[in-house]
């Protein structure tokens, strides 16, 4: 009997040691832009070829309630960056694209901040649009290493900015202007990330990858655009751009598993929001699937977004995570997989969703949650707790269109059961008064704090 005791304590011992990996994991986020809720195949498209995010899910964890921060892209990058509410952070909209504009403030304590401090190599790669000086530029907001545009879209083979005039230039390295005229933004942006890890591979090292893509302009390579050429328009061209998305990211896993460090490398791929129906876009090509909305808007399709995330070491493989998670949830979360110590009384918003990750039978950490685009007399707004949505758009930041179009009357309170209706079609805010009322306190003890 004492053998066996011994046996199963020993063998117990070990298999609690043996799901601990060795020294602190890497972490690479890959932030995409304008990036639809079910646009990737393990997410439901059929039209798409994504193998290489299909690939961090089957080793890993996908989540079908990961909420952005926001709906648009300056805002869901603070909240990610933070681990705060956006208007907390600072940026409660889009901050400016223009060069001598200031962004994020500098007290914001950001996730390389967190981890720079604990030991960690930092990089940047990729779009900013948190701030145009040199104090809310990368380098001065906790990453060793930045390379990228700091407004919030180029052009990929002439670096300008692309919107509207007067026509600039737009790709900085450490914080200096780097000329590289005719390369495709994309190759660059991989070859930034092999050349960081390898750099660095002897330490533990943090990438935020933001990738401006699937966001306009839509230029993605010749192979894709073949591929696809017999969708309609405008899937056709985003298409493209998504798959040749995901051939990067593919090129920078090749590159950890020649080096051996995917193991106890922890890849989170998310997008900052939903997809664009701007006129830069066509007017679309992404798609939200059953979810109604989309980016500039706080229905599903606006801020529920695909989420996957893989550490072969140290979490499970191959499923999936059901609970309302949130992507404010980052920060406290990486803070506790990589065993990094957390500034005393600093107030966040995001929870560690470990236990989640590791568990489908955890509890979502949030009772209820809020988000807010702009501020002012009339921001838009949505509040939930448990399965039930309150949305007041008393402002759209987005042109409406069928989709997202509301009356006056619902502008001012739509209410949805997420549990019986995720695709926001009726409003039961005139059938539930008691709902709306404590909803409607949730937001305003919120807005009170933020505002």
């Amino acid at each position: 009997m004492q053998f066996v005791r011994l046996t199963t304590c020993l063998c117990a011992l070990f298999l609690a040691t043996t799901v601990q990996p060795a020294g602190r994991p890497n972490v690479i986020i890959i932030y995409t832009d304008d990036q639809g809720s079910v646009d990737a195949n393990c997410y439901g498209a059929k039209d798409l070829i994504t193998p290489n995010i299909d690939r961090i899910a089957a080793t890993g964890v996908r989540f079908t309630q990961m909420y952005s921060p926001s709906a648009i892209c300056s805002a869901s990058r603070a909240g990610l960056m933070t681990g705060r509410i956006p208007p907390r952070a600072g940026v409660p909209g889009n901050v400016s694209s223009q060069k001598g504009k200031a962004g994020m403030p500098t007290e914001q304590i950001t996730i390389a901040e967190l981890l720079k401090n604990n030991g960690y190599a930092t990089g940047h790669i990729g779009k900013w649009h948190l701030g145009y000086t040199p104090e809310t530029m990368p380098n001065g907001q906790g990453f060793d290493y930045s390379f990228g545009h700091m407004g919030g879209c180029i052009d990929n083979y002439s670096h300008f900015f692309y919107w509207v005039g007067p026509n600039r230039h737009d790709l900085w390295r450490q914080g200096r202007e780097v000329w590289h005229d005719g390369e495709y933004f994309g190759d660059m942006m991989v070859d930034e990330c092999k050349g960081f890890i390898t750099r660095n591979q002897e330490k533990p090292f943090f990438i935020y990858w933001a990738i401006n893509w699937p966001h306009y302009p839509l230029q993605g390579t010749d192979k894709w655009r073949k591929k696809y050429k017999n969708l309609p328009h405008p899937r056709d061209k985003y298409a493209t751009f998504v798959s040749t998305t995901d051939e990067l990211v593919g090129r920078v896993l090749d590159h950890l598993e020649a080096l051996k460090l995917r193991e106890n490398t922890i890849v989170l791929f998310q997008s900052d929001h939903g997809h664009s129906v701007e006129e830069r876009t066509f007017g679309g090509g992404g798609s939200a699937g059953d979810y109604r909305g989309h980016k500039g808007n706080l229905f599903e399709g606006g801020i529920r977004v695909p989420s996957v995330i893989s550490w072969p070491a140290g979490f499970p493989k191959g499923q999936v995570r059901d609970q309302f998670v949130v992507g404010t949830d980052w920060w406290p979360t990486f803070a506790e997989l990589t065993g990094a110590k957390k500034p005393k009384g600093h107030k966040i918003d995001g929870s560690s969703i470990v236990n989640i990750i590791k568990s489908s039978k955890a509890k979502t950490p949030h009772d209820n949650y809020y988000w807010q685009l702009g501020r002012g007399k009339n921001p838009q707004w949505a509040v939930r707790e448990g399965n039930w949505k309150l949305y007041n758009a008393a402002r759209e930041n987005v042109k409406p269109d069928s989709a997202t179009a509301l009356s006056n009357e619902d502008k001012k309170g739509f209410l949805a059961d997420l549990s019986k209706d995720v695709t926001e079609s009726k409003n039961l805010a005139k059938s539930n008064p008691d709902v709306v009322k404590r909803l409607r306190a949730i937001a305003a003890k919120y807005q009170a704090e933020l505002n």
